[in-house]
């Protein structure tokens, strides 16, 4: 996100999640309000930890929001990017961003919801509550067109919109994240068991996070820093792979494992 913000002449202010849950933190997030504040994004499911933020914690969030927007005479949007919505597993609730907040922006990626890697096609909602939305809209419109070369083909526009209700199977996906999980957590390593998306974020068993992911290219598993999402000392795994290939490198994880006195 920080290089579109910083392409349209703003800042971007960290906020660090809750530790070890990984839920929002809305007391951090009030003390970064400033009268500069003009959006919070938010991303859950969440890439790389897998995370749904809770009803609980949004509401809390909107609730801060209202008395900021209050205190300081602004306007406080939220963006809500969500490609992975549609994989969830267990039952979980992904609340409606646009139910809970007034000044609201979702958008969402079929990419992630059909399993389309690449196909780089998606949508906007921005909620009817925002004041002057009709505005907005015309100026997401203009910006689209200016920048064409992120238009989907016409081709995948039509297939797409002949299958808007169809979703990936997630059973696949929450057996693929079991068999993983269960293992990495036999052997040792920690890690939040994901609601959503198909990440794993593990805590590494030693400081350097891209230290341990060279280590672990030894036994041909590629993991990706955590340092990279502004989340130092794990690793995100993924295991949108084929079945097959997660179950022959659990060996790999062992070894890993080993090598590092975890199992």
């Amino acid at each position: 996100y920080g290089t579109y913000i910083e392409q349209a002449s703003g800042k971007t202010v960290i906020v660090n999640t809750i530790k070890d849950s990984f839920q929002i933190d809305v007391d951090a997030i009030e003390k970064a309000i400033t009268d500069k504040t003009k959006a919070i994004i938010i991303n859950s499911p969440n890439n790389p930890t897998g995370v749904v933020y809770n009803r609980e914690s949004l509401e809390r969030l909107n609730k801060v929001l209202e008395k900021k927007e209050a205190e300081l005479g602004t306007s406080i949007f939220v963006i809500s990017d969500e490609p992975y919505v549609s994989l969830v597993y267990d039952g979980i609730e992904v609340p409606n961003i646009l139910s809970v907040f007034k000044k609201s922006i979702s958008i969402n990626s079929f990419s992630k919801s059909l399993a389309l890697p690449g196909e780089r096609i998606g949508y906007i909602a921005a909620s009817s509550r925002i004041p002057e939305v009709g505005d907005l809209i015309s100026v997401m419109i203009t910006l689209n067109r200016t920048l064409g070369f992120v238009n989907a083909p016409s081709l995948f526009q039509k297939v797409i919109a002949d299958n808007l209700e169809v979703a990936v199977d997630t059973d696949s996906y929450k057996k693929k994240r079991d068999v993983l999980y269960n293992h990495l957590i036999k052997i040792g390593f920690k890690c939040i068991k994901p609601d959503g998306a198909f990440y794993l974020f593990v805590k590494a068993p030693i400081e350097d996070d891209v230290a341990f992911c060279k280590a672990a290219a030894k036994y041909n598993l590629l993991l990706v820093p955590g340092s990279g999402f502004k989340g130092p000392g794990y690793v995100r795994i993924a295991y949108c792979a084929d079945m097959g290939m997660i179950e022959r490198s659990l060996e790999a994880f062992t070894k890993l494992a080993k090598e590092y006195g975890l199992s």
